[in-house]
């Protein structure tokens, strides 16, 4: 198959938008058409329809993360709220995981006021603990549940409990970007697809835009793009998350790490009478290397893990989406969860972004907005995001714009091939001590 995730393929054949040819002027130009992108469009044109927004996109709106992640609209956060109440205080902390439980609610609730179908299900999210050391370690946490309630949600083998949280919805996130892609488009925003961005800057020498005004401080943006157009715009959007570094100077700055999926064809009723899920709860486990699974509206298991090495100079290119070790384990894991060896019907991957510090920021500095870093959790998380940006770019000072991640910068990654042999080193070790692990609880 030639679409990049059975989310994409299950839509059909995609119908590109036409890329911009030329020169552009415009208010508020936004390099990436996915969730970040998109959602910033959408809260910036509620807010001010006059305002002349663009989204330029390399390929089409959803070919990235947004088109082939696990389906999670998630409250959560790769930095704990420990972590964030020793460096910003606990009522920063606090305020940052209680925002990202709101946007899960607020996916919902926009995706039901704008008839996008993405098939939303908030039957929260459970880690199902599987072994005697992963119940030591879970039995602190507050959400932690029996293994009576924890088999109700997801019967798997050998559970002796779980982690529950409220704050997850499973959906379909391909029917969600490319639905909000035409909500957009309805609402006055012009999208480009084929338009691959390759520089942005800030003009020190302001032009003037809508209105005879410049952009944040006298100054406004530039976005160079392939082919020898140039935009212009008040303020520029820089939202690629693990495309980022192929950005002209911003090679270290996200670390584009690949995390891999497969689906199942539909799974008899019997199966799910056994399994539950019944509220499409999201599910995982307590290993150290991350799986993520989801019941599907047409009752297939969508099931997806890290592993996929990281590749030198941050380098993205098509075949590596696809690991035959990494699916072959995918399939295992499911039969080892389940007891099947179910039919896969797609096999697929792509990069995330991970920033060094793993802080997701959201900014605006010198006429260029940011946001991103999500480390594979950004559906919810970057419709925050997005509502964030637009109270930025508005001027708006909101609870959005006093969250912890605004206005972070994580420092850059280490040069090669210090990056390489980390990164791929933690990822082996994090392996490594589930081997541990599993050999311990033998």
């Amino acid at each position: 198959m030639n679409s990049p995730s059975f989310w994409l393929d299950s839509l059909g054949p995609i119908e590109k938008r036409p890329p911009l040819a030329g020169d552009l002027e415009a208010d508020v130009a936004i390099a990436g058409g996915g969730y970040t992108g998109l959602w910033t469009a959408y809260y910036l044109a509620k807010a001010d329809p006059s305002r002349r927004i663009v989204v330029l996109d390399a390929e089409y709106c959803g070919f990235g993360a947004s088109g082939r992640n696990g389906g999670w609209a998630s409250g959560l956060f790769p930095v704990s709220e420990a972590r964030l109440a020793r460096r910003f205080g606990p009522d920063a902390a606090a305020a940052m995981h209680r925002a990202l439980g709101g946007a899960v609610d607020e996916v919902g609730r926009v995706t039901a006021a704008e008839g996008i179908d993405c098939d939303y299900a908030k039957g929260g999210t459970i880690s199902l603990v599987r072994s005697p050391i992963q119940l030591r370690r879970a039995k602190g946490d507050p959400g932690f549940v029996d293994a009576g309630t924890a088999r109700a949600m997801c019967h798997a083998t050998g559970v002796l409990g779980g982690i529950y949280s409220e704050h997850c919805a499973a959906l379909h996130p391909a029917k969600l970007v490319r639905g909000l892609a035409s909500v957009v488009e309805g609402l006055g925003v012009t999208i480009h697809e084929g338009t691959r961005v390759e520089q942005i800057k800030t003009e020190r020498s302001p032009r003037r835009g809508n209105g005879g005004q410049a952009g944040q401080d006298g100054q406004t943006g530039q976005i160079k793009i392939s082919g020898g157009g140039t935009v212009h715009a008040r303020t520029i959007v820089r939202a690629l998350e693990g495309y980022t570094a192929g950005l002209a100077g911003h090679r270290r700055d996200i670390a584009p790490v690949y995390s891999l999926m497969i689906v199942t064809e539909p799974l008899p009723e019997e199966f799910w009478q056994r399994v539950g899920l019944a509220r499409r709860e999201t599910f995982t486990d307590e290993r150290r290397l991350v799986i993520y699974g989801q019941r599907t509206a047409d009752d297939r298991l969508a099931f997806g893990g890290r592993g996929a090495p990281y590749h030198f100079g941050s380098r993205i290119r098509p075949e590596y989406d696809l690991v035959p070790e990494v699916f072959e384990a995918l399939r295992a894991t499911i039969t080892e969860l389940f007891g099947i060896d179910p039919p896969i019907a797609h096999r697929w991957g792509g990069p995330l972004g991970i920033p060094r510090d793993w802080m997701p920021s959201v900014g605006l500095r010198d006429a260029v907005a940011w946001a991103g870093g999500y480390v594979g959790d950004g559906v919810a998380a970057a419709n925050l995001a997005g509502r964030t940006l637009s109270d930025l770019i508005l001027g708006i000072d909101s609870d959005l714009t006093r969250l912890p991640w605004v206005g972070h910068r994580s420092r850059r990654w280490e040069p090669e091939p210090a990056r390489w042999l980390g990164i791929n080193a933690g990822l082996r070790a994090t392996a490594l001590l589930d081997a541990l692990d599993r050999r311990r609880a033998a």
